[in-house]
């Protein structure tokens, strides 16, 4: 994108929401609140009346499609009395969307250490809203979390962070590992999914938990969202701890119908595994691409955490042993190996 667009956009901007609101361009008061690792932005908007908006601005040449995601999405979802920020209007040709303003306080600034109270209970609280979205929302206008999608989620991990970080060759129990990781997510009942139900994408309002950024959002495993929250970037949770909201989970599922009732404890367990370990090399591969590619800084530094997900993933599971075998003694060293190159900590790295 060259210089000039950011600000062609930003007074296109202007001009949508000034004619909106009644108001002069010059009138308009915006204040950039937040990027990601999309093409989006977003800005908070200050009204005269002193009512405040996030504006999303989606440029349509990359985000259209999600665009159009997010608001159907947001609809949905609001219908079916799930907390999603209301959308007051949406120019989805332009790509600018006006939104409720949730505020600034994301989930994660709520955590005070992993073992904290406050942490554990809000984490109770997310899961607790993941298994009313679950319930509520339709998953029938969703694409399919299929094994395609899977099966290219899973590339990026050899492509971006094997390839062409760290120059190394995926071992030979790859393709097992791929195909049974592909298997275990499409056993898995179907159900609405975020596709990133991490605390980012929680935002505490007026004491109450919003979804946001979810225009990804698909038909599919049932575990993985609750394994994008319990091993996600910002806990790394001990194994009692991961075990008994994985098996309360079970519990509820098969309670209220989203889980047949024979889907005992250990299999249960062994799909929560198997999703965490495909999310893990997925998002290893995506950070990869987001500095190598985006040249967006910061995602190195976040390998170490995931790694150390990924091998707690595996752990349990006899049938992942030679692929634990190859993390400890070729993965784990090379990225070690490359992060000190850059000049990053590896922060622990097993």
């Amino acid at each position: 994108m060259s210089q000039a667009a950011p600000t062609e956009r930003l007074d296109r901007l202007r001009h949508w929401i000034a004619h909106r609101h009644a108001l002069a361009p010059a009138e308009v008061s915006l204040c950039l609140a937040a990027g990601d690792a999309s093409f989006r932005r977003y800005f908070r908007l200050a009204l005269p009346d002193g009512d405040t908006r996030m504006v999303m601005d989606a440029p349509p040449a990359q985000e259209s499609d999600n665009s159009h995601r997010f608001v159907a999405i947001a609809r949905d979802w609001h219908q079916a009395g799930l907390p999603v920020p209301r959308l007051y209007e949406a120019d989805q040709e332009a790509g600018f969307l006006e939104l409720e303003d949730l505020g600034d306080s994301a989930l994660q600034q709520h955590f005070a250490g992993v073992d904290a109270p406050p942490t554990l209970a809000w984490h109770e609280r997310a899961i607790e809203l993941l298994e009313r979205l679950q319930n509520r929302a339709p998953a029938t206008a969703l694409p399919a979390y299929d094994e395609a999608l899977l099966d290219r989620e899973l590339s990026l991990f050899p492509e971006w962070c094997l390839e062409r970080l760290l120059g190394i060759a995926p071992p030979p129990e790859w393709p097992a590992l791929r195909r049974r990781l592909i298997d275990d997510a499409l056993n898995q009942p179907r159900v609405v999914v975020h596709r990133d139900f991490d605390a980012m994408n929680l935002m505490v309002h007026d004491d109450g938990l919003y979804l946001i950024d979810f225009q990804d959002a698909v038909a599919g495993p049932l575990t993985y969202d609750l394994i994008s929250l319990l091993r996600g970037r910002y806990c790394r949770f001990d194994e009692p701890r991961f075990a008994a909201w994985v098996e309360t989970f079970r519990q509820h599922a098969i309670r209220d119908g989203r889980l047949p009732a024979e889907i005992d404890a250990r299999i249960f367990r062994r799909q929560a595994d198997a999703m965490a370990a495909q999310r893990t090399l997925k998002v290893l591969g995506i950070f990869c691409r987001l500095t190598l590619r985006d040249h967006k800084i910061g995602y190195l530094s976040r390998l170490p955490h995931f790694l150390a997900h990924l091998q707690d993933s595996l752990a349990p599971w006899p049938a992942f042993a030679d692929f634990r075998v190859w993390l400890d003694t070729t993965f784990a060293p090379a990225l070690r190996g490359e992060l000190q190159c850059r000049g990053i900590s590896d922060g622990g790295t097993p």
